[in-house]
């Protein structure tokens, strides 16, 4: 039987449920990075992000939100704000995550496009985002979504490839 469906939903930064996901993608990439992944609890989400949420209804007492109605959130993402160095408006895809229940369903796909219509939405015409080399699944989608390959951007200390995508 297929997974029932997913919706994505703007929420807030401090939403529970966006905090909860993102909290699930740290301690994923905690497990998955060589020496592990550590973030403070002030840089768990970005207070001027936006994020999205998939949300798929409930079927796992054991999730975040249970069952008997309730949804469980299946990924995560947001978008920020970045200087830019050469007058285009540039955001940020941040904390972008899919539970690996919903892995291979194309909601990865879905939800990369929904921050990119966020963005484009907030006035940005170019995104950038960073990831660990580890995480060859988060390459793959980004090379086959159109994004190209850049110099580092940031320091973060985690990220080892950089990528960046017009979005006019």
């Amino acid at each position: 039987m297929p997974p029932p469906p997913v919706t994505l939903q703007r929420a807030d930064h401090d939403d529970p449920r966006v905090v909860a996901a993102v909290r699930r993608y740290v301690g994923e990439l905690d497990a998955r990075f060589p020496g592990g992944f550590a973030v403070t609890e002030a840089d768990l989400v970005d207070p001027g992000g936006h994020y999205l949420l998939a949300l798929r209804p409930g079927t796992d007492p054991g999730t975040d939100h249970g069952a008997d109605g309730a949804v469980d959130a299946v990924g995560v993402g947001g978008v920020r704000a970045l200087p830019s160095t050469d007058d285009v408006p540039t955001a940020e895809v941040k904390r972008m995550w899919v539970d690996p229940s919903a892995r291979g369903s194309g909601l990865g796909r879905l939800l990369l496009g929904a921050l990119e219509d966020l963005a484009r939405e907030l006035g940005h015409r170019r995104v950038l985002l960073d990831t660990h080399l580890t995480l060859g699944e988060a390459l793959a989608l980004y090379d086959r979504a159109g994004y190209d390959r850049v110099e580092r951007y940031n320091d973060n200390p985690y990220a080892q490839a950089f990528f960046a995508k017009r979005l006019d």
